[in-house]
């Protein structure tokens, strides 16, 4: 009775400091979950300087540490000032975009007889402007300092390696033959994600400035940037971006444009989003669209951005899991039963 009770009573208080921990630590949960990321993608290259090149821990550490910060901190960090860049004169001249809205209103009104903008909503527009400054820039505050934990994390897990794998290893309540199944999911799910869509969204991102120049959309790179980010999203996608610039092109009467654009959406930037998918999911995990898709759906909430990765493979270890139950215990009780 004795060691029952020690058993599970250790067992509620780890879970106990655990919940209190990961809500303290949630703010930096994008960090700890790049660093994972980072980690997984480059444990080979480790292995490389390790055991073929016979380098100091620290040493190869340091060498994928500088790697990190060029492949991917000096790109994400030349978007974000590019975004600021772009979005600065909205933030000094609120009218740069309460004209355009002004224009499509009064097309409305003209076409329909519908007021859409009144004095309240235009003044709400105008000093909407400046929030929307404060929330990029709180934003772009919280993605640094994910960044600065994304590295620090990197380096002691880098650090620990094979000894830290092999400590999850054998905390994790299965047999080594399912241990090793969970852990090749996480790695291919993981290592394809986080490759296949940043590709995708630059692939979908240049397609689509192509014919955002072709049909004189105004704002170019902005548009282009906003349809990187939009390949992300489950269902909708780049059309988020491509079908309110035909509407507007459309209600400003320029239906040349308008009926262009939407064509060279519907025909070439969703199709070239399928094939390209398609194409990266045989390539790198021959994962389930459903999967995918859901797995952002579900993945956002709860880990922000990075949940275009995690939330796929969340939902897939899931299935995994269930999976190996029926082989582990129905199967099993199943054949018993036919004996």
């Amino acid at each position: 009775m004795k060691e029952k009770y020690w058993r599970y009573s250790l067992i509620v208080i780890i879970l106990l400091m655990g919940v209190i921990i990961f809500r303290q630590i949630t703010p930096f949960m994008g960090g700890l979950l790049g660093a994972l990321t980072i980690y997984i993608l480059v444990r080979g290259q480790m292995g490389y300087l390790l055991n073929k090149k016979n380098m100091k821990r620290s040493i190869a550490a340091l060498l994928i540490i500088v790697e990190t910060i060029l492949v991917f901190l000096v790109p994400v960090g030349l978007t974000v000032w590019l975004l600021v860049d772009l979005l600065k004169n909205i933030n000094l001249d609120p009218q740069t975009f309460i004209g355009p809205i002004q224009q499509t209103a009064e097309a409305i009104k003209t076409k329909t007889g519908y007021d859409v903008l009144g004095n309240d909503t235009l003044s709400f527009l105008i000093s909407l402007a400046p929030r929307i400054g404060q929330i990029i820039m709180g934003s772009i505050s919280s993605l640094a300092i994910n960044l600065f934990v994304m590295i620090f994390i990197l380096y002691f897990m880098l650090m620990g390696g094979r000894k830290m794998e092999a400590y999850i290893d054998d905390i994790l309540p299965f047999n080594d033959k399912n241990t090793q199944e969970v852990t090749n999911e996480i790695f291919m799910i993981v290592r394809s994600n986080a490759i296949g869509i940043p590709l995708l969204a630059v692939i979908q991102g240049g397609v689509a400035m192509i014919g955002y120049l072709i049909f004189d959309a105004p704002n170019i790179w902005l548009l282009g940037f906003f349809t990187c980010f939009a390949t992300i999203i489950p269902m909708v996608g780049t059309a988020l971006v491509w079908i309110p610039v035909s509407v507007y092109f459309a209600l400003t009467g320029d239906w040349f444009n308008a009926i262009g654009l939407f064509a060279y959406g519907a025909i070439v930037i969703s199709q070239s989003d399928n094939l390209i998918r398609f194409i990266l999911q045989k390539k790198m995990a021959d994962i389930h669209p459903l999967i995918t898709i859901f797995g952002v759906v579900i993945g956002l909430p709860i880990f922000g951005f990075m949940g275009v990765i995690f939330g796929p493979l969340l939902l897939s270890l899931f299935f995994l899991l269930v999976d190996m139950f029926k082989k582990e215990y129905l199967d099993s009780r199943n054949k018993l039963l036919l004996k």
